[in-house]
């Protein structure tokens, strides 16, 4: 009898454990897949992905195996081969970082309906109608604006008034955060100018410090960047000059140039995402979070270079994005550019108007040419 007894209690603990369990998802058998256009060395765009993938590894309790990264994988059909060696490995979601990477996860989301697949910085997971395919990415703008408050202040402090950008390419992710970057420093320093050159590519130190060089021999006493090296910072510091960076905190390579940089917490979308797919739950075809989640952010700040007040500056006018009386592209302003089918688009705001930049996609759409910068090439 005794024997049955503690026979029908095993039965009864055994089903307990498996109904509290019966909840949980499983994340052993979880495998997530990365595909990169460069690698965490660059100390910049990969390096600050690469951050948010280790915050999303602590968050969510997995195992550093779980996590199979491509580095250094071009926009080209080597995508295509990173994306089937993920799928061949188990992956059940899989990032894309980079813009040309696009085309190649819609692709194989429409042919793996089972996977999920999130491209930052694309457009494309709307207007593909698949369930599987998501675009994410920040609102970097709000964060190039206060660091363009920092530069504009530096440039007050030297009595100076032109401003250099190091830019990756013409496309609207690059313009709307050069344009912000200048009408946060303008927002201080009303005389500001800037000239913006583009490398014509993401990562490339060699031609990112050319650039950097010619807008400093150009007068630009403050240059910033959207590339992914600290190729300008230490330009800049060999040059006399001053930096604010983007991706990385760039003071430990240029102490002497580099004041604050604009950045993004990629691990809180990642975190969200993996997460999602843990409780078999949709992910958004669209995500895109700023200052007000925390999703951007600013390094901190060089005190021993930046002009008196800065941080006061900041803090006040991070306060305004968050609540919603500073609006980053907020009229007066007009401009004029050139749309993705090659026609042209102007834009003229009044007062009172202003720009909702990421809000009908989290892909930034801002791609006019404002009065004050000047591109040179």
């Amino acid at each position: 009898m005794k024997k049955v007894i503690a026979l029908v209690l095993s039965l009864v603990m055994l089903f307990a454990l498996a109904a509290c369990g019966a909840g949980k998802p499983k994340t052993d058998s979880l495998k997530i897949g990365f595909i990169h256009i460069s690698d965490p060395s660059d100390m910049g765009y990969t390096y600050n992905h690469d951050l948010g993938t280790q915050a999303m590894i602590k968050a969510l309790g997995l195992k550093e195996d779980q996590v199979i990264n491509k580095y250094n994988i071009g926009e080209d059909e080597g995508c295509a081969t990173a994306i089937n060696e993920l799928i061949e490995k188990g992956c059940q979601i899989i990032f894309a970082t980079s813009f040309g990477h696009g085309d190649y996860m819609k692709e194989a989301a429409a042919a793996n309906p089972e996977i999920q697949f999130c491209h930052a910085t694309g457009a494309g997971a709307a207007p593909s109608g698949l369930k599987n395919f998501h675009n994410y990415f920040v609102s970097i703008y709000e964060a190039r604006y206060l660091a363009g408050i920092a530069a504009g202040l530096k440039l007050n402090e030297l009595g100076e008034t032109k401003l250099g950008y190091v830019a990756a390419f013409p496309f609207a992710e690059v313009i709307s955060g050069f344009t912000a970057f200048y009408l946060g420093a303008k927002s201080v320093c009303p005389d500001a100018t800037m000239d913006v050159i583009y490398t014509n590519s993401w990562h490339d130190p060699v031609v990112e410090a050319q650039v950097a060089k010619t807008l400093i021999d150009g007068g630009c006493k403050v240059i910033s960047q959207h590339s992914d090296s600290t190729a300008p910072a230490t330009t800049a510091a060999d040059n006399g000059a001053f930096q604010v960076g983007y991706n990385a905190d760039m003071i430990s390579a240029a102490p002497k140039a580099s004041i604050i940089s604009a950045r993004a917490d990629w691990g809180i979308y990642l975190t969200f995402a993996v997460q999602s797919v843990m409780d078999k739950k949709e992910i958004p075809t669209d995500w895109c979070q700023g200052l007000k989640e925390k999703a951007v952010f600013l390094s901190p700040l060089n005190k021993e270079i930046a002009a008196p007040g800065t941080q006061e500056a900041i803090d006040e006018a991070s306060k305004g994005i968050i609540d919603g009386t500073i609006h980053v592209f907020a009229g007066p302003l007009s401009g004029s550019g050139v749309n993705f089918d090659g026609s042209t688009a102007t834009i003229d705001l009044k007062e009172g108007e202003w720009f909702d930049e990421s809000k009908t996609q989290s892909a930034p759409y801002w791609n006019f040419i404002i009065p004050g910068v000047n591109v040179l090439g």
